[in-house]
């Protein structure tokens, strides 16, 4: 057997899209005790990536250097401890630390899931990380209830795709998003946004409260960070829940930020991760995501949209792509 692989690597070690290139003698990785050797079908790509590949984002030590965390593929060896119910030939997809841009992945299979037939490979593949985080930021750090309201920022991010549909299955009272564009934000509603407003042309802040009357909203998923802090803390309803998963115009608040809504609303600011997670807990986030969603997934019920497909050749067409920020939905590459 080849102990080797073919794999998406990075000249340098970190740099541009442009930096990404397929090295054909890659070592072969070995499944651990509970782990399952997979060939790769298809990888999903996630706004981590482009920060690892850069070496900005904070990888933890089990994830080696290889990008991606979300797959699709075919089992093809085990280690002495995998999980039962799993067998060789099995199709599954699922979510690892990383390596998922390489032909060959090894993998927990406690993060496995069975493919059900009527999921492709591409839509299979982008499932794992997007809608597992959606479910824990949603459920397990804001404490979503039914009746609750729901503001989802970058709301055509996969993200936020997942957690507007499981909002709206959840019966949200209302669910607020923002995004760049008025086709964007059109794109939301037909998913179940009640409102959306255009960041670029609108003061999304000051018109979700006059939307509330001044209540404002139960629980904010926010990506942005330095940008939406302040309104954030304004639009925030009393007792609400504010969820940070990521920071995309920066870490560091200017001068003026009024934190006083933190005590006068009895506010929470909690940030979260999921790559940085146990596998016992993303575990039982698997299981939330095979009980809750995927029997939506595969009725139709919930949409999987897919911007598009590349062969993997073309990553650093696909991480342009992502780094434009046009996508409404999952940048999916295959492994041929």
């Amino acid at each position: 057997m080849a102990q080797t692989m073919r794999a998406v690597d990075i000249k340098n070690g970190t740099g541009p899209a442009t930096s990404l290139f397929l090295n054909h003698s890659v070592p072969k990785p070995t499944p651990r005790a509970s782990d399952a050797l997979i060939k790769t079908k298809c990888f999903g790509l996630n706004r981590m990536d482009l920060l690892q590949r850069e070496g900005y984002y904070p990888v933890p030590p089990q994830a080696g250097k290889i990008l991606g965390v979300e797959f699709s593929g075919v089992i093809e060896g085990f280690g002495s401890e995998a999980e039962k119910g799993f067998k060789i030939g099995d199709e599954v997809f699922g979510l690892a630390y990383g390596g998922a841009y390489a032909e060959y992945i090894t993998v927990s299979t406690h993060m496995l899931i069975h493919k059900p037939k009527e999921l492709s490979w591409e839509e299979a593949a982008g499932i794992p990380e997007t809608w597992i985080t959606a479910t824990q930021a949603m459920y397990l750090v804001a404490e979503f209830a039914p009746g609750k309201s729901i503001l989802w920022h970058a709301g055509a991010s996969s993200v936020s795709i997942a957690g507007i549909q499981l909002s709206k299955v959840d019966n949200a009272s209302a669910i607020y998003i923002t995004a760049g564009s008025d086709e964007k934000i059109e794109f939301c509603k037909s998913l179940g946004a009640t409102h959306g407003y255009n960041y670029h042309t609108h003061d999304w802040a000051k018109e979700i409260l006059e939307a509330t009357s001044g209540k404002g909203v139960d629980i904010v998923i926010d990506f942005i960070g330095q940008n939406y802090f302040q309104g954030n803390l304004d639009v925030a309803a009393r007792d609400a829940r504010i969820v940070n998963l990521a920071a995309m115009s920066g870490t560091k608040l200017p001068a003026g930020v009024d934190i006083g809504a933190f005590v006068r609303k009895r506010l929470r600011f909690e940030g979260s991760s999921l790559r940085s997670r146990d596998e016992e807990y993303q575990g039982k986030l698997r299981d939330t995501l095979v009980e809750h969603a995927l029997p939506k997934m595969t009725a139709g019920e919930f949409q999987l949209p897919i911007e598009q497909v590349f062969p993997w050749e073309e990553i650093v067409k696909a991480h342009q792509l992502m780094e434009s920020n046009k996508t409404k939905g999952k940048i999916i590459c295959r492994v041929e």
